[in-house]
């Protein structure tokens, strides 16, 4: 492997269900996008309320049906508080505790000072609605227990010093840098949340903390996901982490042209075992 980098790449599936189509085409893309023996399996479980034993020994079944190996041990999100702890008591001071819920903000957005909008033209981001920054003046130290953990983006920004953050795409464009500004990532993202309720870290922290731990070198996801990885990029400059290769690849949908979702039970790889599909069968499917 001398003269390039080692591509090393992780699948990381949450085990609130059966993996469908969609799962097994992100699975078999990562580990195709991955040099030999640099696929790796991760268990995305912070949600502890959803996340059910029988689903995850359900994905490490298909997932060997399907032919794929990884490296052992596999990591599991739920073993490492301590980690994601650790790393939001870094960005503590660019940080705010918040109270608001979905329908706090859903009515501060639709308010009269704020143009009076229709609900269904407020803007959203990765998270739902684009954050008003309602909290945004409350301290850390008045962080209650049941309030969430806000990064707050103004000030993030400050403190790299930077006016736009860039990471390379493969797929979307990989001879050039993909760009966003400070104020299209406030436009578009907004505070995002660092710990939510009940779990003590968010999607966003865990991830970012784990690749960074892993040595993920390429990051395969689906272009549905583009925007979080803004999200991931400012986290990784904050917390000082290698910026990773990404590779943002088309979504598997339904013939009326949905993304499939773990409730498509119809199309779970399991019905398609139990209905005599061959692993080549679900390559066929997913145009592999």
């Amino acid at each position: 492997m001398a003269g390039r980098a080692v591509r090393r790449t992780r699948f990381a599936p949450s085990p609130t269900g059966f993996l469908h189509l969609g799962h097994a085409y992100a699975a078999l893309v990562a580990a195709r996008a991955a040099d030999r023996g640099e696929f790796l399996l991760r268990i995305e479980d912070i949600d502890r309320d959803r996340c059910r034993p029988e689903y995850e020994a359900a994905i490490l079944e298909d997932l060997a049906w399907l032919g794929l190996d990884w490296q052992r041990p596999v990591l599991r999100q739920s073993e490492r508080m301590n980690a994601y702890r650790d790393a939001l008591h870094r960005l503590a001071p660019l940080c705010y505790p918040c109270r608001c819920r979905r329908g706090d903000i859903r009515a501060a957005l639709s308010a009269p000072q704020e143009g009076a909008r229709h609900t269904a033209d407020l803007a959203a981001g990765p998270d739902g609605l684009i954050y008003p920054g309602t909290c945004r003046h409350r301290d850390m130290a008045d962080a209650a227990a049941g309030d969430v953990i806000r990064l707050d983006v103004a000030r993030a920004f400050d403190a790299l010093g930077t006016g736009d953050l860039r990471f390379r795409d493969e797929v979307v464009g990989p001879d050039r840098d993909q760009i966003l500004t400070r104020d299209e990532f406030r436009d578009r993202i907004g505070d995002v949340i660092l710990s939510r309720r009940g779990m003590g870290t968010s999607y966003h922290l865990a991830v970012v903390v784990d690749d960074a731990a892993q040595n993920i070198t390429v990051v395969t996801r689906g272009r549905d996901l583009f925007d979080s990885t803004w999200i991931h990029v400012l986290l990784q400059r904050l917390l000082d982490l290698p910026t990773p290769l990404y590779h943002h690849h088309r979504l598997i949908r339904d013939h009326a042209g949905h993304r499939l979702a773990k409730r498509d039970d119809a199309r779970a790889i399991r019905a398609f075992r139990k209905d005599g599909a061959t692993p080549d069968d679900i390559r066929r499917a997913v145009g592999l």
